[in-house]
């Protein structure tokens, strides 16, 4: 099955909090769009495995994906190594996509700086054929790095306005993660993001970045090559009227 993006995560929930709204927007535009968790969480104070993998599948559906995945990398070690890397070759050989969104490599979670440079690294040699993996060698056009906790100046912003109503539910879909008045079933105990501000946090970096493009909600992104384009005029007048 051929792609046209794959983002990868640390953990589940990471791609609903921090790009969720432009892959909602990518799918309605007709685009084929994956997730791929590197870990399944396990190690989170609140919820368990199982009930992180339900949440997972329930996020995957408001995100409205073609595929969804989860690896077998431990939470809390995803360590940059040859075998983690040829995971995630296996992964962007299968799917072949275009772009790969992968997280800042600057953050204050070790699993989410080392899921960066395992990105990075493996869509570099996914395009060397040498390396076998019984698959078409494939090296995605560009990554594409979402902030996670420490913010960066982005190479652009995507207006996510109609979908930010849906990323919000699929960031919910995630019960056992952020507030919810059932304390009896995920347990009492508060972590950063369980508290009710954190989810007010998500929604007001997402008016900043909105602002900047004059726009009500933003998610940006940073590459770190330069972006080829044929026509800036174009690209910079479309959606906009010079009357």
């Amino acid at each position: 099955m051929q792609l046209d993006a794959v983002a990868f995560g640390a953990h589940p929930d990471d791609i609903e909090l921090f790009c969720g709204g432009t892959l909602i927007k990518l799918g309605s535009k007709g685009h084929k769009i994956g997730v791929i968790s590197l870990t399944q969480g396990e190690l989170g104070t609140r919820g368990s495995p199982e009930i992180r993998s339900q949440e997972f599948q329930e996020g995957a559906s408001l995100l409205k994906l073609t595929t969804h995945k989860m690896l077998d990398i431990p939470d809390g070690d995803v360590a940059v190594n040859w075998e983690n890397k040829l995971k995630i070759i296996r992964e962007i050989r299968t799917y072949q996509p275009a772009v790969v969104f992968a997280p800042y490599w600057k953050d204050r979670h070790p699993d989410h700086e080392n899921t960066s440079n395992l990105v990075r690294e493996a869509a570099f040699l996914s395009g060397l054929k040498k390396i076998e993996t019984d698959q078409q060698a494939h090296r995605p056009y560009r990554v594409i790095y979402y902030p996670c906790w420490f913010e960066f100046r982005p190479s652009f912003v995507v207006d996510i306005t109609e979908c930010h109503d849906q990323k919000i539910k699929a960031i919910q879909a995630y019960r056992s993660q952020f507030d919810h008045p059932d304390k009896s079933t995920f347990g009492d105990e508060e972590t950063p993001i369980s508290r009710p501000e954190f989810l007010e946090r998500i929604t007001t970096r997402d008016r900043y970045y909105g602002s900047s493009i004059g726009t009500t909600f933003g998610e940006s992104f940073l590459v770190r090559e330069p972006l080829r384009l044929d026509d800036p005029i174009g690209l910079l007048l479309k959606g906009t009227s010079t009357k």
